[in-house]
């Protein structure tokens, strides 16, 4: 069974910092894009970065760049996104999704999702 699983959410300060995992079960990351997106209540489902296969080519939604990173690690099959100055609007459920295509912030694109995890951002 082809499987995303999400860690690392939880509650945060302002300012604070989390990573994110996506572990994938079932198959390979070696040749899939991964993406980051994330669902606040009441908005649409944003994406907010992405990574190439071999993690040579990123992208971010300008509301992250400087703040978020993603990286990934195909020997442990786990994909990570780096949160720092994490902000209160930064608050959301957080989704990984894996497709065999070119890293792209559509997700419409993507055929695996996990199931999500939860960031809050408060004092």
């Amino acid at each position: 069974q082809l499987q995303l699983v999400e860690s690392g959410g939880g509650l945060v300060q302002p300012g604070g910092s989390l990573r994110l995992s996506c572990t994938a079960s079932g198959f390979t990351l070696d040749y899939y894009a991964i993406a980051w997106f994330r669902q606040a209540p009441g908005k649409e489902r944003e994406g907010v970065s992405c990574i190439s296969s071999t993690g040579g080519s990123t992208n971010y939604a300008d509301s992250v760049k400087g703040r978020f990173t993603i990286s990934r690690d195909n020997a442990k099959n786990t994909a990570y996104l780096q949160m720092n100055s994490l902000k209160p609007e930064d608050t959301a459920v957080y989704y990984c999704a894996a497709d065999h295509r070119l890293p792209s912030l559509n997700g419409r694109l993507y055929d695996y999702w996990g199931q999500g995890t939860q960031v809050t951002v408060s004092s």
